[in-house]
């Protein structure tokens, strides 16, 4: 067990419940690893909420926590805002008011997953860059206008460091550890973590040209999903998209349809509606201009699409879809004869 250090940096972790417990932990490791190898506590770190007591992860592992009052004596290194699920339901006056008296206390102030959503209701990132998980990016752009919103895995300026989570995690906290314990330990602790590639900030979350298994799509396929992406708001025509890669419509279809297996109309339509989905359930923006905001023209039309797609119309979806994932299994729901008549 490494020796205590008489002033060990204080890491605050502030999860909310259905925080992702991955995410935050992989973010804690790479400082009790740099514990471990050092032989000394130069790291501590308190797990805090804002009543305290048991909270509950997206993965339904809980953590004990002290209440956020109860940290009101503590002046931390680091103070990281961990939230998942509802983001723009976290931020308390008190939370906001403690972020503020760390961050002119020159803390580190962080958020992990959707946490840069909570910094920015508290006014942490106006004017700055920041990010969140991919899947909450339309949103966070809808919600914080005077922040500048990157789809790259974490975004770090000053003292103000936003990250998207997952592995992501583990990358800017061995950053974080480099700034204090030098090359040698961070290397150590990368290693001892098989954290080989310490990925930097300026990195995609979701790098083009690149599938983990390996590619099991056609080059075509993916442009043609590349400008169907690119095109939420404003639809290209299928035609013009077989053009744009080199193909006829009909070879592009059967592509799509032996290695997608849907229509290109199909697939276009299906991730202009999960847009909505994600817009739907985490702003509170009008559900025309959701409408507008994933190319349909017609609020009658997109809301038939929608419950076909996922059981459910938008108004309803605005409630329910605030229900943390792990308890709606994907696809939510099987379309039935009545969810696809016609309103």
């Amino acid at each position: 067990m490494a020796n205590p250090d008489p002033n060990p940096l204080e890491i605050l972790i502030l999860v909310a419940p259905h925080f992702n417990v991955s995410a935050t932990t992989s973010f804690v490791d790479p400082f009790r690893v740099a514990n471990y190898l050092s032989g000394r506590a130069q790291f501590a770190w308190t797990y805090v909420s804002e009543r305290g007591g048991m909270v509950e992860s997206s993965s339904g592992l809980r953590i004990e926590t002290r209440a956020l009052d109860e940290a009101t004596q503590l002046a931390p290194w680091i103070a990281l805002v961990s939230t998942s699920w509802a983001p723009e339901h976290q931020l308390s006056k008190s939370l906001g008011r403690k972020l503020w008296a760390w961050s002119k206390a020159g803390a580190i102030i962080g958020g992990l997953d959707t946490g840069a959503i909570v910094l920015a209701k508290a006014g942490l990132l106006k004017e700055r860059a920041a990010t969140v998980h991919y899947e909450h990016i339309d949103a966070f752009i809808e919600l914080a206008p005077q922040t500048d919103v990157k789809e790259a895995l974490f975004v770090a300026e000053d003292k103000v460091f936003t990250c998207c989570g997952g592995a992501a995690s583990t990358d800017v906290a061995l950053r974080l550890l480099h700034s204090v314990a030098g090359e040698s330990l961070t290397n150590a602790t990368a290693r001892y973590l098989f954290h080989h590639d310490i990925r930097g900030e300026d990195q995609s979350q979701n790098p083009k040209g690149f599938e983990p298994m390996g590619y099991v799509t056609p080059t075509i396929v993916r442009k043609a999903i590349d400008i169907m992406e690119a095109n939420l708001e404003t639809p290209v025509p299928i035609p013009d998209i077989a053009q744009e890669v080199g193909v006829s419509q009909r070879q592009l279809s059967r592509l799509f349809r032996s290695y997608v297996q849907k229509s290109p109309v199909e697939y276009f339509r299906d991730i202009r509606l999960d847009r909505a989905r994600g817009l739907i359930t985490q702003t509170e923006i009008t559900i025309s201009e959701v409408a507008a905001a994933a190319g349909f023209n017609s609020q009658v039309h997109f809301t038939r699409a929608y419950r076909a797609r996922f059981g459910l119309s938008p108004g309803s979806d605005r409630i329910q879809g605030r229900v943390p994932f792990e308890f709606r299994a994907w696809p939510m729901f099987k379309p039935d004869i009545k969810t696809l008549a016609p309103e």
